[in-house]
């Protein structure tokens, strides 16, 4: 049994589940194992330190394999933003047929990707987001629920409401993200009206994530309950994993009079890089989602692929159909 979709269609991969463009871990490494192993594999644009750097690592990946892969571009305001349209322009150069777009304001960067062949996931935490995504002519969407890392939004709305939600208007083809790491989650993700799913933290339990053993470890330690939300009095609300840096930031902001500059020096994008790196979980922000209760072990990239999918088509050929009366 293959679970073809119409996002596997579209995007030529064998199985559906895409892995999320993360910084610092959405790299060659990563990417070529997901793509290898039958998903979509995804570079993240900014973690390179320039667009040159970012052809380079394109290539590196090209190196590593032959089935389709993605690159990330998440697009955030900025006091001293990045050379946006320089990435973009890197990432048309080097031929790249597919794109995840996230964050703030995306069409002069859809309408570029449109108008060179690329076809465009945008990654979105609410519904009239996706509506509105749709309307700017991106390909398919990435619908992003309450238990994710990164920034689930402001609305709180869990997977479990957001996706079936989503599926009632959205026409493009749409994969769920937050929360999903295992076969039951990708058969409920298809049930609830997606197209396949998408996992950021669940690969970085994998060998093959660029990221420091003892991270790694600490993603199958954690449970459920091992995550904060950070920046909620400051309208951009991001989940990171429960260290000590975390826990003093939330400290911090429970003062009503507290600003982001009162904790800017704890949550430098470079600090979390260190903890990534060095694997001293309390450098900086390790960003993770709830589904690290969920995370049990570190396989291979193809081994954690292979067993979410005949997971999944035994719970759809078995279990769900044995509750079917004759």
């Amino acid at each position: 049994m293959t679970l073809k979709t119409r996002f596997t269609e579209m995007f030529g991969i064998e199985h559906p589940i895409v892995q999320g463009g993360m910084m610092w871990v959405g790299r060659a490494e990563l990417a070529a194992a997901v793509s290898n192993a039958g998903g979509l594999g995804i570079l993240t644009a900014l973690t390179q330190p320039s667009p040159d750097a970012l052809r380079a690592e394109i290539d590196r990946c090209r190196k590593m394999t032959d089935k389709p892969f993605g690159v990330n571009l998440t697009i955030l305001p900025s006091v001293n933003p990045p050379p946006y349209a320089e990435y973009r322009k890197a990432i048309i150069d080097s031929g790249i047929k597919i794109v995840e777009t996230a964050g703030h304001k995306p069409q002069e960067h859809v309408d570029d990707f449109k108008s060179h062949g690329i076809k465009v996931v945008h990654k979105c935490t609410a519904v009239r987001h996706a509506l509105s995504a749709e309307r700017m002519g991106v390909d398919a969407i990435s619908i992003d629920g309450f238990e994710c890392a990164g920034h689930p939004g402001e609305d709180d709305i869990p997977g479990l409401i957001l996706i079936p939600a989503a599926a009632d208007k959205v026409k493009i083809p749409m994969i769920a993200s937050g929360g999903f790491g295992d076969g039951r989650g990708l058969a409920a993700a298809l049930a609830l009206g997606a197209e396949g799913i998408n996992m950021g933290t669940r690969f970085c339990a994998t060998v093959e994530a660029p990221i420091h053993d003892n991270i790694k470890q600490l993603l199958v330690t954690n449970d459920e309950r091992g995550t904060n939300l950070i920046f909620r009095s400051l309208k951009n609300t991001g989940r990171v994993g429960k260290n000590s840096v975390s826990d003093k930031v939330v400290e911090i902001l429970k003062n009503p009079e507290a600003k982001f500059e009162d904790i800017a020096h704890l949550v430098k994008g470079a600090q979390g890089r260190v903890a990534l790196e060095t694997g001293d979980v309390d450098a900086g922000l390790i960003w993770a989602g709830q589904v690290q209760g969920l995370i049990h072990d570190v396989p291979t990239c193809e081994v954690l692929i292979k067993r979410i999918v005949a997971d999944a088509e035994a719970i759809i050929r078995g279990r769900l159909s044995g509750l079917l009366a004759a």
